[in-house]
């Protein structure tokens, strides 16, 4: 357990917080090797980048992601585990049953204890209903690491009008997330639209030609329009955390200006 985080429990020990045997269970779980050394969670992941490590479900065992889920909970840290089926959630469930399942998503999450309320804005924009899972994976990311989020779905340019009313929203946020497949048009209309940084996260929605979403990849890779980065095919999660560092470093510099200035 890193220095910091051991101060942390002790701190909270001490203000009656959190009783000794608990913080001696998530200490003992933080030092110990998980699944006998095939798992190494990083707890420390927080504190050195701002964001916890997250499990990706897909190709772990049910009882596995259940064991990872418990020792990150233990550890005193937030859950998200993407790419969950059923079999994932039932096991994380037994062995943290205040956890949650967001089945659209295919996510698993539960905030810490005593987490900050969310802040600033990240807005997710879907195009059509079939991107929709891949943006509520990054909604529901973005959520989870402390992010306040608006959303806006089936807004693609096969019915550009439907988009106008909620540019007002786009354009209050610090980051937009648009999943987009098919010919993924939608992110490079948004950034010549709205101020903000647009990550563009194409899906693997669309038929033949698409390539199973290489087609979407390389149009938003070819965007004419300034500010628009891209992340991988389907990647919600990889798309929630950025807009959220986004986020986070816009909230934390608006705070910054709103300190009183030093000596000197």
């Amino acid at each position: 357990m890193h220095p910091s985080r051991l101060h942390e429990l002790l701190a909270a020990v001490h203000r009656g917080e959190l009783d000794p045997h608990t913080a001696a269970d998530m200490f003992a779980a933080a030092q110990a090797p998980e699944l006998q050394g095939v798992v190494r969670i990083d707890h420390d992941r927080p504190r050195r980048l701002g964001v916890p490590e997250a499990i990706l479900c897909t190709g772990k065992r049910p009882e596995d992601v259940g064991a990872i889920a418990a020792a990150v909970v233990a550890g005193g840290g937030d859950l998200l585990a993407t790419r969950a089926d059923r079999a994932c959630w039932e096991a994380v469930r037994a062995r943290v049953p205040d956890a949650r399942w967001e089945e659209r998503a295919r996510c698993i999450v539960r905030r810490r204890e005593g987490a900050p309320p969310p802040f600033g804005l990240v807005a997710v924009v879907a195009a059509g209903t079939a991107d929709v899972p891949v943006a509520e994976e990054a909604r529901v990311t973005a959520e989870l690491l402390g992010s306040r989020t608006a959303v806006a779905y089936d807004v693609g340019v096969a019915g550009l009008h439907r988009l106008l009313p909620h540019l007002q929203a786009l354009r209050r946020a610090q980051a937009i997330v648009v999943a987009a497949g098919m010919d993924a048009a939608l992110p490079s209309v948004v950034a010549g639209l709205v101020p903000g940084p647009v990550i563009a996260v194409p899906t693997s929605v669309g038929y033949g030609a698409s390539f199973g979403g290489l087609a979407a990849l390389l149009a938003v890779l070819n965007s004419c329009a300034p500010g628009v980065a891209v992340v991988n095919i389907d990647n919600g999660f990889g798309a929630g955390t950025l807009a959220h560092l986004i986020n986070a470093r816009a909230h934390r510099a608006g705070a910054d200006e709103a300190l009183p200035a030093g000596p000197g």
